[in-house]
């Protein structure tokens, strides 16, 4: 028997991103973390916003709201639900790991540099907008 040949064998920009979800990933995580008391609202924050930031050394400028900073920012509706499908979602391929599942907790407007981006299920962020941000190497200090 042949085996079938693998498209990212000789191309790795060729493998599969990882799954789908990451547009409903803080909607679960607010359902499953805060809802059932595994998360305070201040953690759920630090874990969605700040510490990664910090994490890819791109705390302050991102991360944060502060004078100087990129201006990204979610408005969050704590009691809003919705049922998790990929016929509704956004995102660019045809299942979704969380398929209909109910969370409540989501986001009903986004903001990407001070520009609306999201608001209540329609996406108006614009071809172009995004721009590659160079992440300064974080500094090791070892003692000896």
């Amino acid at each position: 028997m042949r085996r079938k040949r693998l498209p990212a064998r000789d191309d790795f920009t060729k493998i599969p991103n990882g799954c789908g979800g990451i547009e409903d990933r803080m909607s679960v995580l607010w359902h499953y973390g805060v809802n059932s008391g595994r998360l305070t609202p201040n953690e759920f924050v630090k874990v969605t916003s700040t510490n990664a930031a910090q994490i890819f050394n791109m705390y302050p400028k991102k991360g944060s709201l502060r004078v100087g900073a990129d201006a990204d920012l979610v408005v969050w509706d704590p009691n809003g639900s919705r049922t998790i499908s990929a016929k509704t979602h956004h995102q660019n391929v045809d299942f979704n790991v969380f398929e209909g599942r109910t969370v409540q907790g989501i986001a009903t407007h986004t903001f990407s540099r001070g520009q609306l981006a999201w608001i209540n299920g329609d996406l108006r962020a614009e071809r172009g907008h995004g721009r590659y941000l160079p992440r300064p190497l974080a500094v090791t200090i070892t003692r000896r």
